[in-house]
């Protein structure tokens, strides 16, 4: 107040604008120093800019990196990232014929993308670890007991993965797949209620299994003499991940905070 009172009696400072001595008392002309400054409502114009336009043929130019919405999984054999789309607004069901640690990775990324995680599972111990890190609970994952998982209450805001590391014979989930909520069961192997799984699953994953598995596995889902060949041979790490329209293999390479939490990729557990 001080500063302002004292430029007020010795005049207009340095930087302000002149005195307006013929400003009308109302409805009169704008003041000659302000002419060409003010629009009518809109005070003082910015400073111009040449438009930045772009012709229809240069339009096919353009390319933006937009991909799929979802958590990645891996590269796949183009070396690309291969992402899978678990927060959705319809019931998704995802079988897994594999190991533990890519069950986790999964979990701990959906978990990463804002997810909820519910592990429904027999075997507490093994996910200890992976609940302590993420803060006892509290920041994502939850762990209870097989048919105690309780309902969810998944949304949009908040979308569910509910992991079902139940063995071979996983028993009938209380709680299922629904709008927002994805259900991830884990088989260790190729078990007598893994054809019903599979047929109700959308998206199924198949890591390393023996040569008769494969073959049964084969038949169940109409796989190619390729891909029957190939699903004993495959490294730690690999899975083929199908649909109803489509196959891929993908590689999960962990991250340095991955290894240090879950250790290496490993079929076995």
């Amino acid at each position: 107040m001080t500063a302002t009172t004292a430029q007020t009696a010795q005049g207009a400072g340095p930087y302000s604008a002149p005195p307006r001595t013929d400003a009308p008392a109302g409805g009169g002309q704008t003041a000659p120093w302000a002419r060409g400054s003010l629009r009518p409502g809109f005070g003082l114009f910015g400073p111009r800019h040449g438009r930045h336009t772009l012709s229809a043929d240069d339009l096919d130019s353009l390319a933006l990196p937009i991909g799929d919405d979802g958590v990645v999984i891996g590269v796949d054999a183009q070396g690309q990232p291969a992402v899978l789309g678990l927060n959705r607004p319809t019931p998704y069901d995802v079988v897994l014929i594999g190991g533990l640690w890519t069950a986790q990775v999964l979990a701990l990324r959906a978990a990463a993308t804002g997810a909820r995680v519910a592990v429904e599972t027999g075997r507490p111990q093994a996910w200890t670890q992976m609940m302590h890190a993420m803060g006892g609970g509290q920041n994502g994952l939850s762990v209870y007991d097989v048919g105690r998982v309780p309902p969810q209450g998944a949304s949009a805001g908040t979308p569910v993965l509910v992991v079902r590391d139940c063995g071979m014979r996983p028993p009938r989930g209380r709680v299922v797949s629904g709008p927002w909520q994805s259900v991830l069961t884990l088989l260790p192997y190729l078990s007598p209620v893994a054809p019903r799984l599979v047929r109700q699953a959308r998206l199924v994953g198949v890591q390393r299994i023996s040569p008769d598995e494969s073959a049964e596995l084969g038949r169940t889902m109409g796989l190619p003499r390729a891909d029957i060949d190939a699903l004993p041979t495959l490294v730690d790490g690999v899975t083929l991940w199908c649909s109803d329209r489509d196959r891929q293999y993908v590689t999960t390479q962990p991250t340095d905070a991955e290894v240090g939490l879950l250790g290496t990729p490993r079929r076995m557990d």
